[in-house]
């Protein structure tokens, strides 16, 4: 069973003391690759960081490091992408696209995705 799986990370910053730069990091450490999305184009280790919206297929999480606000210009990016789950790091609670997400069988958790990949839960 292939356990690598292809991640998402909306909001990525190549700003080292950013945990969406922790994310992108640690779960190219654990050999999952990354699509990683931010507000300017960037580079973290190496995996590129864009702005564009690039189409992608077999997408297991999206995990979000954006506010509320900034994450409804994504919303249908997100759904179209359809990913098995969407996780809510810490401060990015959305109820309007959990619910989104859950009317189109997207699974949605709050959780951290460093602390997942850290106790082996990712």
């Amino acid at each position: 069973m292939n356990d690598k799986k292809l991640t998402v990370v909306l909001g990525a910053s190549p700003n080292p003391t950013r945990y969406s730069y922790l994310a992108v990091s640690r779960l190219t450490a654990h050999g999952h690759p990354v699509l990683a999305i931010g507000k300017r184009e960037a580079q973290i280790g190496d995996t590129p960081v864009t702005k564009e919206h690039p189409v992608a297929a077999d997408v297991d999480t999206v995990t979000l490091y954006m506010n509320p606000m900034l994450q409804r210009e994504y919303y249908d990016y997100i759904l179209q992408l359809h990913p098995k789950r969407i996780i809510f790091n810490p401060g990015t609670e959305n109820e309007e696209l959990a619910a989104l997400a859950d009317s189109k069988g997207i699974e949605t958790m709050e959780a951290c995705t460093l602390v997942l990949l850290s106790t082996g839960q990712y």
